[in-house]
This record gives structure tokens, sequence and C-alpha cells, in this order.
């Protein structure tokens, strides 16, 4: 860092570029974490923060681009770069967001061992708490580059990323072109009917739904979905149940209480909600409800006990 400021005070010019990869000092900076206190240096001395190379890509998009989630943490080289001002929005040419590389890191995780997989799984839970924080919207298309799609279809896997997107404001269905395109509730109830419903799943998959409701002021479900919840599509009576809970929403207005409670969550968001709402002066009866802890009602019982155990595995 004391070399960068060396050089800025005989006029180096701080966002010119390489001629070959179009790469600033910044971007550079940005790649590892080594690196961090040249970036820091790189920040406070008045570099472009939202300067992009010939591909379109910022410094934020090459510091999680450059990540592997096992080896290379640029977790705090992101934490920087958004707190000095960079845009969590940011797109590459060919439409790459900030959740690319994550969604991109999380597939291939699938195949790593175990180890791999939760370091993996850490540094994407990470990275997207940054971003979400900072107001980035992980349920943009395209699909194959939404993270919240993703979670869902993997909701056994990711449901503590899936919590942390939903109590951070998460869109449940594509935040562009609305359930038409594709919608969490549809995307969980295929993903059960196609590989079978079990006691676990079945508890999880409950567990998201009522994330999910509890997100949503307004539950919009594609007409496809409308038509296979009326025509009796999803079969099994643990999966029947989830559909009860939706079948009576496609019409009806939203009662006070649930309207209550998206608008308080949201209110206290981002993640987590559960230390907030705690501190909230209100009955403990309140509380649970705010908390999805619906104990005691027959066709809900302990979902927030369903929510912290998924939630609080890797």
């Amino acid at each position: 860092p004391d070399m960068v400021t060396l050089l800025v005070r005989h006029g180096v010019d701080l966002n010119r570029r390489d001629r070959i990869h179009e790469s600033s000092p910044l971007d550079l900076a940005s790649e590892e974490a080594e690196r961090l206190p040249c970036l820091q240096r790189l920040l406070e001395l008045g570099a472009t923060v939202n300067a992009a190379d010939k591909h379109g890509k910022t410094a934020l998009l090459h510091a999680l681009a450059s990540s592997d989630g096992v080896q290379i943490h640029n977790t705090e080289n992101i934490r920087l770069l958004l707190e000095g001002g960079a845009d969590p929005g940011a797109r590459t040419r060919e439409g790459d967001s900030a959740f690319s590389p994550l969604v991109l890191l999380l597939g291939e995780s699938a195949g790593s061992s175990p180890q791999e997989a939760e370091a993996t799984q850490g540094f994407c839970f990470r990275a997207a708490q940054l971003l979400t924080c900072h107001g980035a919207d992980p349920s943009a298309c395209p699909p194959e580059a939404c993270l919240t799609l993703l979670c869902l279809k993997g909701f056994r896997q990711h449901f503590r990323l899936l919590r942390l997107l939903m109590e951070s404001g998460a869109a449940p269905h594509c935040s562009l072109h609305g359930p038409s395109c594709w919608s969490g509730f549809g995307v969980l109830l295929q993903q059960l009917d196609q590989d079978g419903s079990h006691g676990a799943d079945l508890r999880k998959a409950q567990a998201a739904l009522e994330l999910m409701l509890a997100s949503a002021p307004v539950v919009w479900l594609p007409e496809s979905l409308e038509a296979d919840l009326s025509g009796g599509r999803f079969g099994g009576e643990g999966l029947q149940a989830l559909v009860g809970r939706l079948r009576p929403l496609q019409h009806s207005p939203a009662p006070l209480k649930h309207l209550c409670r998206v608008s308080v969550r949201r209110r206290l968001q981002p993640w987590p909600l559960d230390t907030k709402v705690q501190a909230l002066p209100l009955p403990a009866r309140l509380k649970r409800f705010l908390l999805l802890d619906q104990e005691g009602e027959a066709d809900h019982p302990g979902t927030l006990d369903s929510v912290r155990v998924f939630a609080a595995q890797p």
C-alpha cells in the first residue's frame, strides 16, 4: 500500500487499465485476499469503484468471480468494495450478476467432497449476506443465474441460504417478470412431486413454504400452477397438505394478520430476524407469530422449530 501511495503522489493514474485485459489496479487488488491492504488504499485515494473493464466487469464482480469458496475467499474484499460504494446490481455485458459466481460455485459443489462442499456453502452464505444487505436482488432473471431459484430447487441442501434470502427481502418468484417466469411455490411442489415426498423433506418444504408466505403480502401463482392445484395433480397425503395451504390463497384477499406480519418482518430486515423480534415490546404470542412459530395451531405445528433446525444444518 505504501508503494501505491508513492506512485499516486508522483502522478500515476489510479484508474489506468492495462492494454491486454483492460484490468485496473482496483480490479487486480480485488481478486486476492492478500491484496486487501492495497485495495483499501486504492479506495482511500479515490479509485473509481464502479468502473468496468471491456467485459463490463467491475472490481466487485472481479472479487466474486475470483473466489472459489475453498482456497480463495475474498469475503473481506467484497465487504470493503460494497462499503466503498460498489454497485451490487452491476452486470457484465453478458448479463452475469454478482450472484452468478455463487450459483456456479454451489452447482459445482454437488460433486465435491463433504469438506469442500461445506466450505463453498459457507463462503456463498457470507457473500450473499453482504450482497443482500447492500440491496442486491437474488431473485432476478436470468433463471440460470438466480440464487433464490437455485436454493428453492435445492431446498434440501440449501435451506439455510434460502432462509437468509427470504428474510433479507428476496421475492419468492422472478422479481423482473413475476411468477409467470418462475414461482417458488410451484418449484417447491414440483421438486417434491418429482423426487418423492418423505417425512424430513416434507417438514423442510413446509418450513420453506412458510418462509415464502411470510415474505409476500400477496401470493401470486402462475396459471399453470393454479390449474395443477385445482386439478389435483399433486398426490400423497403430505404433499396434499402443502397444496391445502396454497389453494385458499389463489383468489382470496390476504388476512390482515398476514399483511401485518409481512410488514413487520420487512421493517426488521435484513437477516437475522430472531433477535430483532425478541427485542420488540410485544407479547410472547405475537413474537412467536412473527417468527413463524405457530405451535398450538392444528394445521401448522412447530414451524419455527423446523425453520431453526434446518437453517442450522450446513
